[in-house]
């Protein structure tokens, strides 16, 4: 065991390398590291930063797919004492350049295919001064203000003396979807990422056994958070880009993976696959993130891996990671998200600020280490997430003089008297119809019973009578060649109370649209049918 405890991103990786600098740490298709090499690139990639005259808590964009490259970066510039900035690969040049320049980004580390794709947008980006490609060219790419290095040629940079930074520090800004159609900037600190590092580690069991797999973003916080739990527990992560769900599967048992951590989107596609029988003798947990898992996915999930055991979760970046379900209570209460996980409290209060009683729906608050430092350069943002706790709410006594901020996570829960948390939908995608209130979420968990839907979607439109009507979009189930809209409104009518029928139903072809962190994308689809709505009225 190291003699300083992890207080800082880079430590998680650095103390396992001094811990067993032999272990393997990642692997990336044919590329492997152990963690001492990992440490050793690491720390030459911080000296390679720090020669560019990268300034404390200056900011590194890294627009990498999952790469060894990406995961160096992502350590190496808070070891220099920057402020990374991961970027979804999937996102557009117009995407790109907003936030490169909402943070000014001084340094962006990319390829050389991904530079071309931004020319035209690296003019509007004057605080960018290098550009660091991992592949370069023969010859220097053309357009643009910002020179550009080799990567590999950071790594033979002199030593250079870091700057001293401290746990409540920025480490990262991690940008996530906005309804205004521009993203956030969610500012987190090293205390952030370290503590939920051993927060989730602890309860998920990790350990230097296991083999994780990186399925999700690394710009989401979910799939960042596979590096900062396996490098905590000494552990091993596999890189995934995959193109299509039958990869993760092929992955789960080329590498032996023993963790999986997704989006319910994509179990609900892995769970009409077929599994290959050996993923059931190694696969440990599997765990959910971004949204409740439904109740049939979850039952077809546990058919394909019965040893492996379900972790049900719930979080926000503004916050990392709130709740989760142990697995042991799954089979009584599936429809949970659980409790707060380690070194958290969870609240649910009324908007008066007090606490809801025992299953009275309220807000959930998140309160403590986790608890995120606000949205970068949007203070408006920031006053309506980030607030102060009222007096008298727990842990807020009278006598208390310094402030304390929590996260108002705008989504509406219910505790039961046993404190087990239940999410019941956000704010803004409640459906008001007939004088109810409808969760979207709620309406899918039913049409997924079904089995007659693949995937879907529900959200509220307009309606004279009734304020909103409750609208669907789904795709057929599994191999079936259309969606049988005719039954699927039957079944609703035999499961659901008559205000929360589906007004209408519309078939898609799957997969329907994610957003950039792999959910599916209920505004999107919603914005798509409104306009589909106004043209065909036109027309």
């Amino acid at each position: 065991m190291p003699a300083v405890d992890s207080h800082l991103l880079p430590h998680l990786l650095l103390h396992s390398a001094e811990r067993d600098p032999a272990a393997p740490a990642l692997r990336d298709g044919a590329r492997t590291l152990n963690y001492g090499e990992l440490a050793s690139q690491t720390e030459a990639l911080a000296h390679g930063l720090l020669s560019l005259g990268l300034g404390r808590a200056e900011r590194v964009g890294i627009y990498l797919d999952k790469r060894l490259e990406t995961v160096v970066a992502s350590f190496a510039t808070p070891a220099a004492g920057g402020v990374f900035v991961p970027i979804n690969p999937i996102l557009k040049a117009e995407q790109v350049g907003f936030i490169v320049r909402d943070c000014d980004v001084r340094v962006l580390i990319t390829s050389r295919e991904r530079l071309a794709a931004l020319q035209p947008v690296l003019a509007q980006c004057p605080s960018l001064r290098q550009v660091v490609l991992v592949d370069p060219p023969a010859e220097a790419p053309e357009g643009g203000q910002a020179g550009w290095i080799r990567y590999a040629d950071l790594l033979d940079a002199a030593p250079q003396t870091p700057h001293r930074v401290i746990d409540t520090d920025m480490v990262a800004i991690l940008y996530t979807s906005g309804s205004t159609g521009r993203p956030k900037g969610v500012v987190l600190s090293h205390r952030n990422m370290v503590a939920g590092a051993r927060s989730v580690a602890s309860y998920l069991g990790n350990r230097p056994q296991d083999r994780l797999l990186a399925a999700l973003p690394l710009s989401f916080d979910a799939g960042f958070s596979q590096l900062t739990t396996a490098f905590h527990s000494g552990a091993s992560v596999t890189l995934l880009n995959y193109l299509m769900p039958r990869d993760v599967l092929k992955a789960l048992e080329r590498d032996r993976i023993t963790g999986l951590t997704a989006v319910p989107p994509l179990y609900i596609q892995l769970s009409q696959l077929e599994w290959p029988a050996a993923i059931n003798e190694h696969l440990r947990y599997f765990a959910n993130t971004g949204g409740r898992m439904p109740r049939d996915t979850l039952g077809l999930l546990r058919q394909r891996v019965p040893a492996a055991q379900p972790f049900l979760m719930y979080g926000l970046t503004e916050a990392f990671r709130s709740t989760y379900l142990p697995p042991e209570e799954v089979d009584r209460r599936p429809d949970s998200i659980g409790k707060a996980i380690p070194n958290a409290e969870i609240l649910v209060l009324r908007e008066d600020g007090t606490p809801s009683a025992p299953d009275e729906p309220g807000e959930l608050v998140h309160r403590g280490a986790l608890v995120g430092l606000g949205y970068w350069n949007d203070p408006e943002k920031t006053a309506e997430r980030y607030k102060l706790l009222p007096t008298g709410a727990p842990g807020r006594e009278a006598g208390l003089q310094l402030p304390e901020y929590a996260v108002f996570s705008g989504d509406t829960v219910r505790m039961d008297a046993q404190g087990f948390l239940y999410f019941i939908g956000r704010r803004d995608e409640m459906i008001k119809t007939s004088g109810y209130r409808v969760s979207p979420t709620e309406v899918e968990e039913i049409l997924y019973a079904t089995q007659l839907v693949g995937e879907c979607v529900a959200f509220g439109v307009e309606h004279a009578t009734l304020g909103q009507a409750i609208q669907v979009i789904a795709t057929a189930p599994g191999d079936a060649q259309a969606l049988d809209v005719a039954a699927v409104l039957a079944a609703c009518r035999a499961r659901m109370p008559a205000y929360m029928i589906p007004a209408g139903v519309q078939a898609r072809s799957g997969p329907l649209p994610r957003n950039p962190n792999g959910k599916i994308d209920r505004k999107l689809l919603s914005t798509e049918w409104l306009a589909a709505l106004e043209s065909d009225a036109k027309s």
